[in-house]
């Protein structure tokens, strides 16, 4: 067992940490998303100390120069602490949606299921992020507790303090300074006035809507799965709430569509028009009261 290895072990505030996350059983095999950033170092660092298989994967957007060195911080905290490491390298080029380009191209070339490092801060500024883009109650459920989402209970400040305990190298990512991003404009400029206004941490407060919402969201799923999307007879006559939500959930990758692309999707259904765009370069067309996803030509 090396100094590492050692300071992780003996660590109070590591323990206290792991006993509020949700890793799979020790011995288990978990896939970590790893940036170099300390929320996803800390939760290797906790993915180990619980005991389990791990396997490291970085991904390198190849968006900015020096990105091809952040894998070696995170390949080197691996080898440290007995993780095993895997490097993928995609080409996401510069301009419009980039996030939602880059996420997806990580994503294509990530193993399902992998575990992403994401907080309780996350949680709040994704619920804050889709209610300004108007997705309704599923995309106010936020993110699920779970296996691929170890550290959702964790603060990002608790794993910033993991990390500097431990003396952990992590990577700096400047685009989270960049104010064009609307992530950052929630983190940065957003969150910080709803505190000040409401004179409270409101991320917690967001963190715990997200539950209930998941609740009421996973019982309407339940019914709008009972409707065939497809069917554009079958969304006219259900009540407009499933309807809507029946087309959500058929159209949802990993976020939610807004509520400007759900309703197309129904004018589509009414006959309104015959198609119409979903993003991500995709159209639903309607044929012989079919709906049909399909890519632009």
């Amino acid at each position: 067992m090396n100094a590492l290895d050692k300071k992780l072990h003996s660590s109070e505030s590591a323990a206290q940490l792991l006993a509020r996350c949700n890793f799979p059983s020790p011995g288990a095999k978990i896939d970590c998303a790893v940036s170099g950033g300390q929320d996803s170092m800390a939760m290797l660092l906790l993915a180990i100390l619980n005991g389990c298989e791990v396997t490291a994967f970085h991904v390198d957007h190849s968006l900015r120069h020096g990105s091809d060195q952040e894998a070696k911080i995170v390949a080197r905290l691996a080898e440290q602490i007995g993780a095993s490491f895997v490097s993928k390298t995609v080409k996401v080029e510069p301009g419009a949606n980039l996030e939602a380009r880059a996420r997806n191209a990580r994503f294509e070339v990530l193993p399902q299921q992998i575990a992403t490092g994401h907080t309780a801060d996350d949680q709040a500024e994704t619920l804050l992020i889709n209610l300004l883009r108007g997705a309704g109650l599923q995309g106010l459920a936020g993110m699920r507790q779970s296996h691929s989402h170890p550290i959702l209970n964790l603060r990002r400040s608790e794993t910033e303090m993991l990390c500097r305990e431990l003396e952990i190298e992590c990577v700096v990512d400047p685009t989270n300074a960049d104010m064009k991003f609307l992530r950052n404009q929630v983190r940065q400029q957003l969150l910080p006035l709803m505190n000040q206004v409401s004179q409270r941490d409101v991320a917690l407060v967001l963190a715990r809507q997200a539950d209930l919402f998941r609740d009421d969201n996973d019982f309407l799923d339940d019914l709008a799965k009972q409707i065939d999307p497809t069917d554009a007879k079958a969304l006219l006559i259900a009540p407009i709430t499933l309807a809507r939500r029946a087309i959500r959930i058929w159209l949802t990758d990993i976020y939610p569509p807004d509520a400007a692309t759900v309703e197309r999707v129904l004018d589509v259904a009414r006959g309104k028009t015959t198609a119409c765009e979903i993003g991500l370069n995709r159209e639903v067309r309607r044929s012989s009261q079919r709906l049909q996803i399909n890519s632009k030509q």
